[in-house]
């Protein structure tokens, strides 16, 4: 497979905690009455996907994992049969402690969001003859805006389930490496603009295709090439160049045409000798 040798390093800042929040999000479920044998069957299968595409998984998805599976045992157990916890509130429900750090996570994040938008409104007022601040730009970060990594594995996903799937003992010679994928791409964006996540994939028959696609898409999105967006909560992901990308196809398009010319000087000159 051409893709076994690649990881993408993809730095998004987000863990076990946002992912479990994004599932009760997406099933719209009370935060305080989670259905952890659902939830748990969801939060394996990203975590079954971010293994599949060989992302960096931390090891808190590992520990979350152990932690949901505890949580399901316990609860299939008489509640006079389960282990005593010292610190086990709300009637013996083992699902308490994992609540607790959801709600308390949520507010944290949730006020974080409250002073990025604050700090994105502040970026446009200016006080009259004061100065100017440049803050410089943290080119580590990855230009997701409201498109999470999770929105990006559910998406993917939803392609992967769809793939056509060879028969056994049918020997496909496929040569796709990431590398054709990020060309692909940056091809598609340049002529189209704004292109749907699900467009990237229309005609790709095979899941070593799909694969390379995404991981393109991912390395992209780490290297600031593309700006991802979504009209809506959970609706879909549009996809465009970002200015980084259209300076480096600039970039591109001069040293193409500088070669050119030098070539061209190079057989005029042959010619006249």
């Amino acid at each position: 497979m051409a893709t076994t040798d690649y990881k993408v390093e993809l730095e998004v800042f987000e863990g076990p905690l946002d992912l479990l929040l994004y599932l009760i999000k997406k099933d719209e479920v009370d935060i305080y009455d989670i259905p952890i044998e659902k939830v748990t069957a969801q939060y394996m299968e990203y975590l079954n996907l971010m293994r599949m595409l060989d992302l960096n998984i931390a090891g808190e998805f590992i520990v979350m994992a152990a932690t949901l599976m505890l949580i399901k045992s316990r609860m299939l157990l008489p509640v006079e049969e389960r282990t005593d916890e010292e610190d086990e509130e709300e009637g013996d429900d083992p699902r308490w402690e994992l609540v607790r750090q959801l709600v308390e996570y949520k507010k944290f994040k949730d006020a974080a969001g409250r002073l990025q938008d604050n700090e994105l409104h502040q970026e446009d007022i200016f006080g009259i003859g004061g100065q100017v601040l440049s803050l410089a730009s943290d080119e580590s970060s990855v230009v997701l805006h409201d498109v999470s990594i999770f929105d990006l594995i559910a998406a993917f996903d939803d392609v992967i389930k769809n793939a056509v799937t060879n028969e056994i003992g049918e020997i496909v010679g496929d040569s796709i490496t990431v590398a054709d994928k990020i060309d692909y791409i940056l091809n598609i964006v340049k002529e189209k603009e704004t292109v749907s996540f699900i467009s990237l994939f229309k005609g790709e028959e095979t899941r070593n295709g799909i694969i390379c696609t995404f991981l393109a898409l991912l390395e992209l999105t780490r290297l600031r090439q593309l700006d991802l967006k979504q009209s809506n909560t959970f609706g879909e992901i549009l996809i465009s160049g970002t200015d980084e990308e259209k300076e480096l196809n600039d970039t591109k398009n001069e040293a193409i045409i500088e070669t050119q010319e030098e070539l061209q000087l190079e057989n005029n000159n042959e010619e006249n000798t």
